[in-house]
């Protein structure tokens, strides 16, 4: 678990597996399947899935996407590979939907 300077932290919904810290947020202007998503730069206790390439809003991507490894559930994705030159910031970066999150103190 986190220490308690570590809070506030982000964990899965469904089974409050601690995900990412505050600190790690980079943006709340995203958009997913449920609606409003966040931008991490950094996630923990998560799966990966099989890379896949996707059309999205902002141009052609290659993602994985992430589950909960304590219960499985999908949160969202990785940004593995950017096709688009000026979209390669977000390579790397997480990507999970503001409704499968629990922001806790």
């Amino acid at each position: 678990m986190a220490e308690s300077g570590d809070y506030p932290l982000y964990s899965c919904r469904n089974c409050r597996n601690p995900l990412a810290f505050d600190r790690d947020l980079l943006s709340k202007a995203y958009k997913a399947r449920s609606g409003q998503a966040y931008m991490f730069s950094h996630v923990m206790n998560i799966v990966l899935g099989q890379k896949e390439d996707k059309k999205m809003l902002t141009g052609m991507y290659t993602v994985a996407a992430i589950f909960c490894r304590n219960c499985g559930h999908e949160l969202g994705w990785k940004y593995v590979r950017a096709f688009d030159p000026s979209q390669r910031i977000k390579e790397g970066n997480f990507i999970v939907e503001k409704l499968k999150l629990v922001k806790e103190y």
